[in-house]
């Protein structure tokens, strides 16, 4: 993956490793993230009695979620054939749509966290703010500034390569060219990177760190105790490690991609580590839609005990069944011993 120089001064660089890990990873997604979404729907819709704040940023979640994971066999198709036959709009719509669930799982994330910091940190004085209608309102906000963003970022740009020009090959999320870059995409990332990223994860730091300050007050908690700030802990600490590990790769990446691309970072040797890390960071950033379903079980006790409630009623019905093919079993054992004994006589 080393990038050398030519002698008009471009580098040239050899980052086909890319297109067997989009393959691979997105195809991995693809199963776990339609399996778990689905799964989470099933909950939602048939299982889940008890409807809170919570479970409303999650139900916007995974219906964003659900909404990429159904892009990815088109995106796999591409990185197979290296060409992009569904048209342009497709196109647009499938870059838009990661960028949509990418911050959208951020700001719901973050609506989440937000929601146990006032609950703990402000739990008498909080009441009023945490209602199910205003965090429909809250998810009508997210959805305005997420699409705000993402939809110029997908339909700004044009899918024809600039390195073919005499060519019909059409490309799709990647070769855009450098006008493109300065002219449309560096202002997309800088409102991204800002609004989408930077502020929320101030924002959920801020929210842990209060929470977790409120948790060693030695009157805080009263209710259970120690289970219940065991409980919080955990919460705090997969939420946290979840948005890490996704989220800040891609987007640290992408500033640093976004300063290359525009000619303010320059060199080849800048380009070749920055290419290198992109489609690793991108990789990663996508594994999300696995990761929410994770966040739902450990952030809502609601939907922990729906899930109990359900595993209990499969195994009860399973030992039911089991015990009456052991009935069955034992009424045929006598049935043929009565017959042996019928017919020895």
């Amino acid at each position: 993956m080393s990038a050398n120089i030519l002698q008009n001064g471009t580098c040239v660089r050899k980052d086909d490793f890319k297109y067997t890990l989009y393959i691979a990873m997105f195809s991995v997604v693809f199963v776990v993230g339609l399996l778990f979404n689905i799964v989470s729907i099933y909950i939602f819709a048939c299982t889940l009695k008890l409807r809170n704040e919570t479970t409303t940023y999650m139900m916007n979640l995974v219906a964003s979620d659900l909404l990429f994971v159904l892009t990815l066999p088109f995106r796999i198709f591409y990185f197979v054939k290296r060409e992009w036959p569904f048209g342009s709009v497709a196109c647009k719509l499938s870059v838009s749509l990661f960028y949509t669930n990418m911050y959208g799982s951020i700001l719901f994330l973050t609506c989440i966290s937000m929601d146990r910091f006032l609950a703990i940190v402000y739990p008498m004085r909080s009441q009023a703010i945490r209602s199910k209608r205003n965090a429909k309102l809250a998810c009508g906000g997210v959805w305005a500034l997420v699409l705000s963003g993402s939809l110029p970022a997908g339909f700004l740009l044009d899918n024809t390569s600039d390195e073919n020009i005499n060519s019909s090959k059409k490309y799709c999320f990647e070769k855009y060219s450098q006008a493109q870059w300065e002219d449309d995409l560096s202002k997309v990332v800088v409102f991204m990177e800002t609004m989408g990223f930077l502020i929320p994860f101030l924002i959920n730091v801020f929210c842990s760190v209060m929470v977790l300050r409120t948790l060693r007050k030695p009157q805080a908690l009263s209710r259970g105790g120690s289970l219940n700030k065991t409980k919080i802990l955990r919460m705090i600490v997969v939420h946290l490690f979840i948005f890490c590990f996704c989220f800040v790769p891609y987007n640290v990446n992408l500033l640093f991609y976004s300063l290359m691309r525009t000619g303010v970072l320059k060199g080849c040797r800048v380009e070749d580590v920055v290419r290198a890390i992109y489609p690793v960071a991108f990789c990663i950033a996508v594994t999300n839609c696995c990761f929410d379903p994770v966040i739902y079980y450990f952030t809502s006790e609601t939907i922990q005990n729906s899930v109990k409630r359900k595993s209990m009623a499969v195994r009860d019905k399973v030992s039911q069944a089991m015990a009456m093919d052991g009935q069955q079993d034992n009424l045929g054992t006598l049935r043929r011993k009565l017959f042996n004994n019928e017919s020895s006589v």
